[in-house]
C-alpha cells in the first residue's frame, strides 16, 4: 500500500483555476498544458505575446500568466509589463532556459513575480504554481 503522506505531501492540485500560457516552442507547450490539466487547472494557451495580448485584454478570468522569456518579437518580460497594465495583480512565473542567477541579479523580476529554469520537473512546476495561486 503506498504511502498516503507521501502522497499528500506532493499533491498541488488546482481548484479549476485559469493559466495563460505563453511558449513558442511547441512541444515545451504541449507538456505543459498537459501537466496544468493533470493537476486541474484550466488552461488558455499562446504561442507567442501577440497571440497572448487579446487574451489579457479581454474579461477572462486568469488567475496565472506562465510564460517563456525568450519569446520571438515581444520577450515575456515585456508582455508581462503590458499584462500588467490590465490586471495589476496578476502573478507571472517566468520558464527560461538561462540562468535563473541572471535573471535575478538583474532586477528582472517584479512584485509576485517567479521564475524556474527549464529543464525542470513536473513536482517543481506544480508546487510553483501551487504556490503562487493557491
Amino acid at each position: 500500500m503506498p504511502d498516503e503522506g507521501a502522497k499528500a505531501a506532493v499533491s498541488h492540485d488546482g481548484r479549476g483555476q485559469t493559466v495563460l500560457l505563453v511558449e513558442d516552442d511547441e512541444s515545451v507547450r504541449l507538456l505543459v498544458r498537459e501537466v496544468l490539466a493533470e493537476l486541474r487547472y484550466n488552461t488558455l494557451e499562446a504561442g507567442s505575446a501577440d497571440e497572448a495580448l487579446p487574451i489579457l485584454t479581454s474579461d477572462r478570468k486568469i488567475d496565472l500568466l506562465v510564460s517563456d522569456v525568450g519569446l520571438p518579437g515581444m520577450n515575456g518580460r515585456q508582455l508581462a509589463e503590458l499584462a500588467r497594465q490590465q490586471r495589476p495583480d496578476l502573478p507571472v512565473l517566468f520558464v527560461t532556459g538561462y540562468a535563473e542567477n541572471a535573471a535575478m541579479r538583474a532586477g528582472f523580476l517584479g512584485t509576485n513575480m517567479s521564475m524556474i529554469t527549464k529543464p525542470f520537473s513536473i513536482d517543481t512546476l506544480a508546487a510553483k504554481i501551487d504556490e503562487m495561486i493557491c
